[in-house]
């Protein structure tokens, strides 16, 4: 039988602790509110990047964030091929970890892009555990279908970080799991790093969750959500990785524009 070799940090990130910057693209063709230009995605995209970089993070993230309200699991090719554009412009502009994920829970899109990109991880919602979403319920655990897929596909380089308890969702059917429950759960089924959130975009997590899944796993763990130049030194005594961006924004919202201020607030947060 093969040995399951595990990914540090530093294998997916390039780093110990890891400042990730969270890229909200722009509607892409066929989002409800409309993509005016391809063109215009890419550039502000390509801005983001630049100013991320020069504020020292790490790695960055490139999700679907304006084609709200999302598609569940499964999106258009038209938002598959935007993607790969987009970020093969990125890669080709920066040689840093690259992440993808599209949304709501489209792994395999998010898998194929990465591929296509030379991007080193995913993250991944609903890989264990069903839960109720906006987009409706997630029955089925993905971990089964999309570790065999990523063989399928040879992308077993790209990493998996699996959101658990994922945010803008309901966690009734699993009230009897705790987040030890949750991050034992997608250890188990081979996740190679676990994402943290609090209940919304932009909400903080509750340090008791993050030190619960710190006791249940060695995996690499990220804070998803909430993270601000305060609470980094803090969070970064447990978690490993620090993704960010409505903090990043004007007035902390994650629909607005970058403001290099606050990107320069994260330069010395690293432990």
């Amino acid at each position: 039988m093969k040995n399951v070799s595990r990914r540090t940090t530093k294998d997916i990130f390039g780093v110990d602790k890891a400042l990730v910057g969270m890229i909200h693209l722009l509607p892409l063709p066929g989002s409800p509110v409309g993509c005016d230009s391809l063109q215009e995605v890419i550039d502000r995209a390509s801005m983001e990047a630049e100013m991320l970089r020069a504020a020292g993070f790490d790695s960055l993230l490139i999700e679907n964030t304006h084609d709200r309200p999302y598609l569940r699991r499964h999106v258009g090719p038209e938002v598959v091929a935007a993607m790969t554009a987009v970020t093969r412009i990125i890669r080709a502009d920066h040689d840093v970890p690259l992440g993808i994920q599209v949304l709501a829970g489209d792994n395999r899109s998010a898998l194929s892009v990465a591929l296509a990109c030379n991007a080193q991880y995913i993250r991944a919602e609903g890989f264990v555990f069903a839960s109720i979403a906006d987009e409706g319920l997630f029955e089925e655990a993905d971990a089964g279908p999309l570790l065999r897929y990523r063989r399928h596909i040879d992308a077993e380089h790209v990493a998996i970080l699996a959101d658990i308890q994922k945010k803008h969702s309901s966690h009734a059917i699993t009230a009897d799991c705790d987040t030890w429950d949750h991050a034992h759960g997608a250890d188990y089924c081979l996740a190679d790093g676990l994402v943290i959130t609090g209940k919304s975009t932009g909400t903080s997590i509750r340090t008791a969750e993050l030190e619960s899944a710190r006791s249940a796993v060695e995996l690499p763990l990220c804070v998803g959500s909430g993270v601000t130049a305060e609470s980094a030194p803090e969070l970064f005594r447990l978690a490993d990785a620090l993704i960010v961006g409505s903090a990043l924004k004007r007035q902390g919202d994650w629909r607005n524009e970058m403001e290099p201020g606050l990107l320069e607030a994260f330069e010395h947060v690293r432990p």
